[in-house]
This record gives C-alpha cells, structure tokens and sequence, in this order.
C-alpha cells in the first residue's frame, strides 16, 4: 500500500453540499430584542405576547447543533424530516460493475469476492453492498423483451442473501442516499507494465486511467455512464485504480483513502476470491439461494415431465441455508439424466473441448446405459436449427421451453436458473469444458449433498480420447 495517494476532496467546486459544515449554522449567541428587558412601564400591544412566543421557538430552534455535529451530513434530494428522525443513516455503501461482455454466470462469481471486501470492511465500519440491477448481458438475446434495470429479487431469495451479508437493491439505495448519486466511483485496471514472473505480488496504485473511460461528464460536471440502465445515475468523481491481488486488497483504500459515503468499483472481475474454496467463500455461495418463484417453476417441470420430487430423490431442502448441512453422497437425485450442451461462441473458441452434435448424442446415450436412466433433460443454447438436428437424434431428450409469456416474466436470467435447478436435481450430471454455466451447476448439487461422481463430469472434444475431468471444490462448513 505504500506510495498510494488517493485523496476525496468533496469540498472541489462541484459538490460544495458534500462539505462538512456547509450550510452550517452560526454559532449560537442571544439576539437583541428592542426593549427585552427594559422597564418601560408600557403595556404590551395588541398581538405581542403571541409573536413573542414566535421568537422563542425560532430562538429554540436556533440552539440545536446542526446535523453536521452529530456527525450527520445533508445530501442532495434529503429531507430534514429524515435527519430529524434518525432515518439518514451512518452507513456507507459499496456499489460495483462488471465489464459488459461478461456473463451471469461469471457475475454470479464476482459477486462472492465482493461480499469477502464487504465482510473485510464490515469489522471496521457500517457498509451495505448495493446489489448491481441486471441487464444489457451478450447470452440474453430473447427479442422484444424489457431486460435492463432487472433487480435481484426476480432471480435471487434476498432474505438469504441478507443472512451473509448486509445488501439492498439499487432503488433502495437511491431512495436512502437521497438520488441516483454516487460519490466516487474507481475504475479498477491491471498495470500497464503486466505482471512479472517471479514471487507473487499484491498491490493497489492510484495511476491514469490505461483506457479512456466509459463516462463522460456533462454540463455540471458529473459524470454520466452505464449505470445497470438508469440514464439519471450521476458519478461525482472518476478515477483509476491500477490492482493486483484478492479483494480485500482495496479496504484500506475505502476507509482511509475516501471519506466518500458511496463508493463503486467498476470492471470488478479484476479482483481475485480472498478465500476460494473456503467455508467463507462457501457461506456466500450457499447464501446465494434462487428466488422461490423459479424453484417452483423447476420444481413443478421436474414433478410432472422427469418423475422427480425432492422427497422421491431423497434431497433434503430448507429455505433458512444456515440450517442446511447435507452429507455428500447422501441425496439421490431424480431418474433423469441432467446435461448441460454449450454451443454458440464455444464452438470456435474452445473447438477441441467441445464435441460435434453426434459426439454429444453418443456419449448422452452411453451415460443413460450407464446409469439406466430413460430420461433426459438439456440445457443448452444451440440455434433453432441445432436443436431440430438435436431432437431428431435424441428424441428422448426433455427441455425447459417457456412460453413468450413466461419468457417476458421470467427473463432470460429466470430460464437459466430453472435449467440450473433442473440440472442440479437429475441422478446424473454432465457439462460443457470451462463453462460457468456448468460450474454453478457443480456448486448446487455439492449444496445438495449430491455424489461428487455424479458432478463433476465434462464432454470431452470429438477428437478427445480422454479428457481431464472438472476439479472437485469440495463444500466447507
């Protein structure tokens, strides 16, 4: 941390309201009323006494510190009401993004190393994380469908998260900050100079930015961006962070480098896990519980297309995810085979790890012998015409197809879950080589109590004799 210099000055000419003791009153002192005091033996006239009594409350009023005595500051769209009585709170928010291109799934992941910083900043100070709404993702390509500014509570049980780790949505935050305001907001950027080979270090360094950023300032000089979809979100201030080590590496940063009440941390997939594998990286993944709805929706296809049921498969379930301690190798699973098919950009960019359709066909149908399964649920993204190619050689094979209506409610990120929970339940799993989408797969059946052999499986590429298998992260309490 040393030679790093990060200074906050929200007293700069652009956000003098931020400034402590801006507005503030002058130091109290008596006020000298013509004739208080004096004996002039002259009756009150008509009306005194009532504007008198004026004087006293403005008088009382005047003797109260200000809000920045307490400690408390008055932000922009805030009331006196909400200072007066308490609601403006002490806390400091965390906000963060990720670069566009990437996945929900991989969003998923940088969301545990986050709550690790969170957790890390938690044993010094009052922070909340602020959840980033979802939207504008590259996999989420259903036509005519509203998906931006979609919060958290359609795909995920927010009490579950809560248990982990203090989080709101981001209406909530800009209900509770006073607008869509953010403080300060720090890009996060590797070094220009890389990394050198030799003993591992971690760092973090205030440097210019290496690419010019996505925001641009307007008029007043905020700092206008993505922000997840809401156009009115305003930056105060933009700066660069060059980093090179696990999350927690920037706390020191937010909580002495800035004073700022919230701070966001954009591309923070440049992060690493703190802790990965570890019962704290565990605690947050198990918090990550779907959201009821969609359990319902996987559950109710499960019951009446795959014979499947929670207690026919032997798995156990609580909503409360602390409670929840299952054995590994204890549940079942449902009499389905669960695969998960990548196609699309996996196809040219991992060409050797992913089979051709027929490959894939050939070792579905060798794993339902196997495992004398008749069944079989796919996920998978293949276009139109591969899925008719797909169907004509497995015409066994079960999908997920909501209808447009169920589309338009679920989202694209809705569907994805049900897949997911489909697959996390079936007697046997197999996914695609390097896949997000399959690890999240892997990590709900370990959740489950699942036999790690019926896990973590992968196809192999047509050209593949044999092929490494995907590592078991074996669960932590």
């Amino acid at each position: 941390m040393s030679g790093l210099r990060i200074t906050h000055d929200a007293c700069a000419g652009w956000a003098p309201w931020r400034c402590r003791g801006y507005g503030r009153r002058s130091p109290r002192g008596r006020a000298a009323l013509p004739g208080w005091g004096e004996a002039t033996g002259s009756a009150w006239p008509p009306g005194a006494m009532a504007a008198l009594a004026v004087v006293f409350l403005l008088l009382w009023a005047a003797s109260w510190p200000s809000a920045s005595a307490f400690g408390e500051e008055f932000w922009p769209g805030q009331s006196a009401a909400d200072i007066l009585s308490g609601a403006a709170s002490r806390r400091r928010y965390l906000l963060y993004d990720v670069n566009p291109p990437e996945g929900f799934n991989l969003r998923r992941d940088v969301y545990i190393r986050i709550a690790s910083l969170l957790k890390t900043l938690l044993k010094t100070e009052e922070w909340v994380l602020v959840l980033p709404p979802w939207g504008r993702l590259y996999h989420w390509q259903s036509p005519d469908i509203h998906q931006v500014r979609i919060p958290w509570s359609d795909f995920f049980d927010l009490p579950s998260l809560n248990r982990n780790i203090p989080v709101i949505e981001y209406e909530q935050f800009i209900a509770e900050s006073g607008g869509p305001f953010i403080d300060q907001v720090y890009i996060l950027q590797g070094y220009t100079e890389g990394w050198k080979e030799g003993a591992w270090e971690e760092k973090i360094d205030s440097r210019p930015c290496i690419e010019p950023p996505l925001y641009s300032q307007d008029k007043h000089e905020y700092y206008r961006g993505w922000f997840w979809g809401y156009e009115e979100t305003r930056g105060l201030n933009v700066s660069c962070l060059s980093v090179q080590g696990s999350a927690s590496i920037i706390a020191p940063v937010l909580l002495r480098n800035t004073s700022a009440r919230s701070v966001m941390l954009d591309r923070a997939e440049n992060l690493l896990h703190d802790h990965y594998g570890g019962k704290e990286y565990w605690d947050t993944r198990r918090s990550m519980v779907f959201a009821r709805h969609l359990r319902a929706v996987g559950d109710e296809f499960r019951s009446r297309y795959l014979n499947s049921t929670d207690v026919a498969d032997g798995i156990p379930f609580e909503e409360d995810w602390t409670r929840m301690k299952v054995k590994l190798g204890s549940s079942l699973g449902g009499p389905y085979l669960g695969v998960h098919l990548r196609r699309k950009d996996f196809i040219w960019g991992h060409r050797e790890d992913v089979p051709s359709l027929d490959g894939a066909v050939r070792k579905i149908r060798s794993l339902m012998k196997a495992h004398q399964l008749d069944k079989v649920f796919v996920a998978t993204d293949a276009v139109r015409k591969e899925l008719e190619e797909l169907r004509r050689l497995l015409p066994e094979m079960v999908r997920f197809e909501p209808t447009w209506e169920e589309l338009e409610l679920y989202k694209d990120g809705g569907v994805a879950i049900v897949d997911q929970w489909i697959c996390a339940h079936a007697r046997f799993f197999i996914g695609t080589s390097v896949s997000t989408f399959s690890f999240r797969i892997h990590e709900e059946r370990e959740i489950l109590g699942l036999d790690p052999k019926t896990t973590y499986n992968r196809f192999c590429g047509d050209k593949e004799k044999a092929c490494e298998q995907p590592t078991h992260w074996r669960i932590a309490y």
